[in-house]
């Protein structure tokens, strides 16, 4: 950070601000307003808290790579010649020649998924200058437009559980923080929030058809272009969700007993195909390379997170076989929902990071006790976009648990699946409680 985000930043924040009071009305119900401008504002503060803790605390990193050693040279030759800077921010691999001088300085080039966040920055610092706060702000705010479409998706289903749903998806420490900067976790978590609204708006609403599917095309695009294994977790879920709510809709018990195994094992087997199509293109997450793609991130990041002294963890000896793998899947799942533990934690951030899992494991089990193990499958099963949330978080929670081996890693990298399983987890106890009412006065 320079001295000129004291002066331009300021100004971004105001307009955002101000633009946010401009369409809250046209975006925000009676019940839902009181929620857009602070859960606007923590994502705000998240992106300018992360670059001073990356600025201050670890004296550089990834935001700092994508912004000092790659949008730079974007806004550069904006100035010498915004032609180049074009070229530049939809370039591939390839360098040309009138572009070489700047291409050659951008460290991510040729790193599409990196280079993606370097194309967003370049773009946005046209408007802030080149400002690393106003830039980052300006990625929260568009983050933040994932995020509140995600939140009228359960508040349309769950309006009674409008609280918790709020605190799911806008104030959990993590997500606000780690999703909030110039990062990849930032564009995906937005992304993630549009894809599911879309989702809804087609396949459950159908409505606005043709432009919800142009917003899931832009969002899984952008996914994908970012970390296809969000992907892999996210689109069999949603497939699952669309078909178990149609399953949901039939109102004869019979037909529904008869129907239900079809329609699921159709689920199941466009989901797999849909892995399949996903990753096909990408040697890294074709199907057949997903257990070697693990093991090999994995055993990089524990290496180098030993090398230099990091938060590294492991799930004891076993093959990355599919087999090896799923007896491996609860550890993976515990590790990455509820650690690290408290006496885990190396440095001050862990310590928040451990604080946060300590009090998601206790308001998980707060959540069990009161609904009991039997009544929370039953509530679980009866309502399909839980059952979309807990299959999607449960299998992203075992895919990033197995693959990253450091805490430090591990806290950003789960930050998608945070919202969904919270929000859940809310309108779970909302449910249990009624049902618990309902029983006292039979």
């Amino acid at each position: 950070m320079e001295i000129r985000d004291f002066f331009v930043t300021p100004i971004f924040l105001t307009l955002i601000i101000l633009v946010a009071y401009g369409v809250r009305p046209f975006v925000t119900t009676q019940l839902t307003r009181r929620y857009f401008i602070p859960g606007l504002s923590v994502k705000l503060f998240g992106s300018i808290a992360l670059g001073l803790i990356y600025q201050f605390y670890y004296g550089g990193g990834d935001t700092f790579t994508y912004f000092n050693l790659g949008s730079k040279y974007i806004y550069q030759a904006f100035h010498d010649k915004p032609i180049l800077a074009l070229k530049l921010i939809f370039a591939g691999r390839d360098y040309a020649t009138d572009t070489f001088e700047y291409a050659t300085k951008i460290y991510t080039y040729g790193d599409l998924s990196s280079y993606f966040v370097v194309r967003m920055a370049g773009i946005l610092d046209i408007l802030t200058f080149h400002t690393y706060s106003a830039t980052a702000s300006l990625f929260a705010a568009i983050s933040f437009s994932g995020l509140w479409a995600l939140f009228n998706v359960f508040i349309r289903l769950y309006p009674a559980r409008h609280l918790g749903i709020a605190i799911g998806i806008f104030f959990v420490p993590s997500v606000f923080f780690w999703g909030s900067g110039i990062m990849k976790d930032t564009i995906t978590l937005g992304a993630l929030g549009w894809a599911t609204y879309s989702v809804y708006q087609i396949f459950m609403l159908r409505r606005q058809i043709p432009f919800n599917i142009l917003i899931l095309l832009i969002a899984l695009f952008t996914i994908y272009s970012i970390k296809i294994y969000i992907l892999l977790c996210f689109i069999p879920a949603a497939i699952l969700w669309v078909f178990y709510s149609g399953i949901s809709k039939v109102r004869n018990p019979l037909v529904k007993i008869m129907v239900a195994p079809v329609i699921l094992s159709l689920a199941g087997l466009l989901g797999y195909y849909s892995m399949v199509k996903v990753g096909e293109d990408n040697p890294r997450y074709d199907i057949d390379q997903l257990a070697n793609t693990a093991q090999i991130t994995a055993e990089w990041i524990h290496y180098v997170s030993e090398q230099q002294g990091g938060s590294a963890y492991n799930l004891g000896d076993f093959d990355y076989s599919p087999s090896g793998m799923l007896k491996k899947m609860p550890l993976a799942i515990w590790v990455t929902l509820y650690r690290p533990y408290l006496w885990e934690s190396h440095n001050i951030v862990m310590l928040l990071s451990a604080f946060e899992s300590l009090g998601l494991l206790i308001f998980t089990l707060f959540v069990l006790f009161k609904a009991g193990p039997v009544r929370s499958l039953r509530i679980i099963a009866a309502h399909p976009i839980l059952t979309f949330c807990f299959v999607f978080a449960v299998v992203f929670a075992f895919a990033v648990g197995v693959s990253t081996y450091n805490f430090g890693s591990l806290v950003r990298y789960k930050i998608p699946m945070y919202p969904y399983f919270v929000a859940a987890l809310f309108i779970m106890l909302g449910y249990a409680k009624s049902e618990r009412k309902r029983e006292v006065f039979e």
